[in-house]
């Protein structure tokens, strides 16, 4: 099957064609959040970090915001640095135009104060948008798609209605070569049998079981023990009793596909098929790894209802539960709650997700994009120290 994207330099195929406007340090998210007002195109990654990070915690916030720079989503990119952060601007710069071309840098203690660098970064925005209209879609096999997906806000209808319907969806794209990408490690405390099952080897199973103890292990030093009381007080009001209930439903989302391989956060997947990402269970932190994965469009569900989008992919939100869709009907892309209603199969949800899924990798908005969630930030594992 084809389907329209657009192609770059590196060889990647994006749904997008959009200028990531990206600071290398929290002191300047209003200069780059002032460019991306201006720039209907542009998107501010504002975060706030950067700087008093340690080792692998600095070093996972660059690697982060280079493959931010080079996600096929993105067509052009613009670096905004302060001068003397950790996180070196001209190192960020450099590593990012070598797989995106279309790059520009400016250093605010290198060329001047706050509304010369707006202006300046306007400026080369509105040089990378004309640029930019002139590139077209091109017709690409569906085996360059990624998908993420993710379920947050959950309730009784995210485990037996929309996250069985992604999976669905999953076997789908899986069978047609291209690749889902999926994390919330801590969603899956309680499935391991399952993963078990699915692990296409001993070692890919082992990973995952190292980082759900890690993460069980960190909870019990701070005195919290997770099996039997994590999820949070939505999860139980919306019918939730345990992680463990939780994470049954979680991994519905990957069907009966095989995982083929198993990364760190800030890995890029290279397997087709299922890739397992050590994300937290936290919306934003997940959606950023499975970003940086590769994913160019995110399925995310939600049965409590959540309107977050994402700066660098699409996100498709799903829910199964009417009463929500009343509420929030502006916020969904999928409403499956006939399947809870037992007017709908699993199996004829999964082909709605495919159809949106199809159309949103083609150019049709998805509702948080049309509302304005470009919502992102960085994911930090070391304490602030200074």
């Amino acid at each position: 099957m084809k389907i329209k994207m657009y192609e770059r330099p590196n060889g990647k195929y994006g749904v997008r064609n959009r200028i990531a406007v990206i600071p290398s340090v929290a002191c300047v998210n209003h200069i780059a959040q002032s460019i991306a007002n201006a720039v209907e195109t542009a998107d501010a990654y504002v975060h706030p970090y950067g700087c008093d990070q340690l080792g692998y915690d600095k070093e996972l916030s660059q690697k982060c915001l280079e493959l931010m720079g080079i996600h096929p989503n993105n067509g052009a990119v613009l670096v905004i640095g302060l001068g003397c952060e950790e996180i070196l601007p001209h190192e960020l710069y450099e590593n990012i135009k070598k797989e995106r071309p279309d790059a520009e840098l400016i250093v605010m203690q290198e060329e001047g104060g706050t509304e010369y660098c707006i202006n300046k970064g306007i400026e080369i925005c509105r040089r990378f948008e004309k640029k930019l209209r002139e590139i077209k879609r091109v017709m690409v096999d569906i085996s360059n798609l990624t998908v993420g997906v993710e379920c947050g806000g959950s309730d009784f209808s995210s485990g037996i209605a929309s996250n069985p319907a992604v999976g669905k969806f999953s076997e789908r794209l899986c069978s047609m070569g291209g690749r889902i990408v999926f994390g919330e490690t801590t969603e899956l405390m309680g499935s391991e049998n399952i993963i078990k099952e699915l692990s296409r080897s001993e070692e890919i199973y082992s990973f995952i079981i190292d980082k759900i103890k890690k993460i069980e292990d960190t909870a019990v030093s701070m005195k919290v023990d997770l099996r039997g009381t994590q999820p949070s007080p939505g999860n139980i009001d919306g019918g939730l009793s345990t992680i463990e209930e939780k994470s049954l439903g979680s991994v519905c989302k990957i069907g009966r596909n095989k995982i083929c391989d198993a990364i760190e956060f800030g890995s890029q997947a290279v397997e087709r098929g299922v890739t397992f990402v050590d994300t937290p269970g936290n919306d934003m932190a997940c959606s950023l790894g499975l970003c940086c994965a590769g994913a160019q469009i995110i399925i995310f569900t939600t049965g409590r209802g959540t309107p977050m989008g994402f700066a660098a992919a699409p996100v498709i939100k799903v829910t199964a539960n009417e009463d929500i869709v009343k509420i929030m009907d502006d916020n969904f892309d999928v409403d499956l709650s006939k399947i809870i209603n037992g007017e709908m199969s699993v199996d004829g949800g999964g082909e709605i997700l495919f159809k949106k899924v199809i159309d949103t990798a083609e150019g049709k908005l998805t509702s948080s994009e049309r509302l304005g969630h470009r919502e992102f930030s960085l994911y930090r594992v070391s304490p602030i120290l200074t």
